[in-house]
């Protein structure tokens, strides 16, 4: 699904301006320490797995459906990775948004990995000496969820 109908309501009062969106990113791994990622449609880039949050959303649950929606693979939330405001970022669209993230460590439990809605190119797991490039901030959510010791995050 692209952008949901609410954001789409808001912007017909908003226009471009800033709003503030909750986000959840997460960062799957199956039962072999594979990550999971998928080839963004929008930019072409390789990505965890990432979406906004409807209205009152549960952020596990919305991981869940997340992930469900992009790729056909059932997971279940671990735990809390981190949890960060991200600067202002203007889409290709021209809207502004301060996306508010919330990063979950998954395990995958059950589908098998393919593009399933527009949103993806293409959907693979990914051995962790052997991903494509990922930005700075993923690199970090993915070492995070990668290190069961590793204590929450909080940008200070």
């Amino acid at each position: 699904m692209a952008t949901p109908d609410f954001i789409l309501d808001l912007r017909k009062h908003l226009g471009h301006a800033p709003l503030p969106l909750p986000s959840v990113t997460a960062v799957v791994f199956d039962e072999r320490g594979r990550v999971l990622l998928n080839q963004r449609s929008d930019d072409r880039r390789w990505s965890l797995l990432s979406g906004v949050l409807d209205p009152g959303e549960q952020p596990a649950a919305g991981a869940i459906r997340e992930v469900w929606e992009e790729t056909a693979v059932d997971i279940v939330v671990e735990r809390v990775v981190g949890v960060e405001a991200l600067p202002l970022r203007t889409l290709q669209n021209g809207d502004q948004v301060y996306w508010f993230e919330v990063v979950l460590a998954c395990r995958a439990v059950g589908g098998e990995a393919r593009v399933n809605d527009d949103e993806s190119l293409d959907v693979r797991w990914f051995e962790p000496g052997s991903l494509p490039a990922l930005n700075e901030r993923q690199t970090r959510y993915l070492r995070q969820a990668g290190d069961a010791s590793a204590a929450t995050f909080f940008v200070r």
